[in-house]
């Protein structure tokens, strides 16, 4: 409807489009996040942005008006990747499939694990960080509120996260083939965070034993040794202990190797030759891929877990063609709301018209009514009031109904017979206003009137 709107684009890698060796050399670390997404804001033409930084994905999402430059370029110059070997890549997305991609992501429909409910919490994750960053307010803020709340209808509404599928059940499932029964295994925690307290929880429910912790701040390593009855190791001391464990699970946020050959070599020595295994859910990875060609030590990484859990699918794959119609019919409506807002300054205007005309009436025949007690002008006021709404009420139901439906020719007509246009900026009126007559809740003077 009006030219100023912002729009939405969507631009990113994920690990469908781009190989682990890729994304590792773009991922962004939860202490870089908010720099980088500073940067982003400060392209030309963002409006509003934030960035979504998984292991699996790494999607900046935009508000731009017509003079933001390509986003991909962000990329280029953040990470200082040759276009040539990136682009290929990367996928774009504008408009309503920018704000499709978004709910999917959201309601886990682009995950490795179909189902898997760790994205929903990194998108929200990501979300407060560009909020406490400066990079958020009211386009960004509504379709992200939407992305939830349509999350949590296919969350609700489906049985897509039933038969637990997870980066962390089949990182156990491995670990199962590879030593049988996993009963007294010691597992050895690299790095606090949630997917390998997942992990862990997996691996001690099917039975594993001693639990060791590191991690580079001793308070979390500390707290995650609590609640899993563990022993904190000192991150300076991780390879004097690793060889100690059957399965090792890291996942640092290191920028480089910290498990390399020369590190296999010493642990097999201490075990004994005792097979070892790794599951390396960390992006940048923190084991070295030549570690795998050591005979008895086994290192999966998330892109070797997709193709396990492919296998574990076809029941969620099922259920993910109910979800993708959910999240089809939420992306209508969040359309339908924001053209129904779009029109939002016309009815205002329309409304304002109309009270013009009852207070210069009312003001014109003021001396003929004569002196009225504060009652009576009270009823003069909720009479006149009710009257003007019931009026207007028909003709603002057409214009959001022509505005919902993207019926632009009728909507024109339904303006320009009450003279409002529909190019009036949003600064312009006070935001509650808007959301007001958006939603246009039935006038208290019409309830008034009818007592009276």
């Amino acid at each position: 409807m009006r030219d100023a709107e912002p729009k939405f684009v969507l631009v990113g890698v994920n690990h469908k489009t781009a190989p682990i060796e890729l994304r590792e050399r773009i991922a962004i670390g939860r202490e870089e996040l908010a720099e980088a997404t500073r940067a982003l804001a400060a392209m030309p033409g963002v409006l509003e942005c934030m960035i979504v930084s998984t292991c699996n994905r790494v999607e900046l999402l935009a508000a731009v008006d017509g003079l933001a430059p390509d986003p991909s370029e962000f990329f280029f110059s953040q990470f200082a990747v040759d276009p040539v070997l990136l682009r290929p890549h990367l996928y774009e997305h504008d408009g309503r499939d920018a704000v499709r991609h978004l709910f999917r992501v959201a309601a886990s429909l682009d995950s490795m694990v179909i189902g898997e409910p760790q994205i929903l919490g990194q998108v929200k994750e990501a979300f407060a960080v560009a909020r406490a960053a400066g990079t958020v307010s009211g386009h960004l803020e509504s379709l992200l509120q939407c992305a939830f709340a349509a999350a949590k209808k296919v969350r609700s509404e489906t049985q897509i996260g039933s038969n637990s599928v997870s980066v962390a059940s089949v990182a156990v499932e491995l670990a199962r083939k590879i030593f049988g029964s996993l009963y007294g295994r010691t597992v050895f925690l690299v790095g606090a965070g949630k997917m390998t307290e997942l992990a862990a929880r997996h691996l001690v429910e099917q039975g594993a034993g001693a639990i060791l912790v590191s991690n580079r701040t001793q308070e979390r390593a500390e707290r995650m040794a609590e609640e899993f009855d563990g022993r904190v190791i000192p991150f300076q001391q991780l390879h004097d202990f690793a060889g100690e464990a059957d399965i090792v699970i890291t996942s640092t946020g290191a920028p480089h190797f910290i498990f390399r050959p020369e590190h296999g070599y010493a642990f097999l020595r201490k075990r004994r030759n005792r097979p070892m295994f790794f599951i390396d859910i960390a992006v940048p990875r923190d084991v070295d891929p030549a570690m795998n060609d050591l005979e008895g030590i086994f290192v999966y990484d998330v892109d070797d877990l997709q193709q396990v859990a492919a296998a574990h699918m076809e029941e969620r794959s099922r259920q993910a063609v109910d979800a993708e119609a959910l999240v089809e019919a939420e992306v209508e409506r969040f359309h339908q709301r924001q053209r129904t807002l779009n029109v939002a300054p016309a009815i205002v205007a329309m409304q304002r018209h109309a009270e013009e005309i009852r207070v210069a009436e009312l003001q014109r025949i003021h001396a003929r009514l004569g002196t009225l007690t504060a009652e009576q002008l009270a009823a003069v006021e909720a009479l006149t009031r009710g009257m003007v709404n019931k009026f207007l009420h028909p003709h603002m139901q057409a214009i959001k109904k022509a505005a919902r439906e993207g019926d632009s020719q009728r909507l024109h007509a339904l303006c320009e017979a009450w003279s409002v246009q529909l190019d009036l900026a949003r600064h312009e009126l006070p935001e509650a206003e808007l959301l007001d007559a958006a939603s246009m809740p039935e006038p208290e003077s019409d309830h008034l009137e009818a007592r009276r």
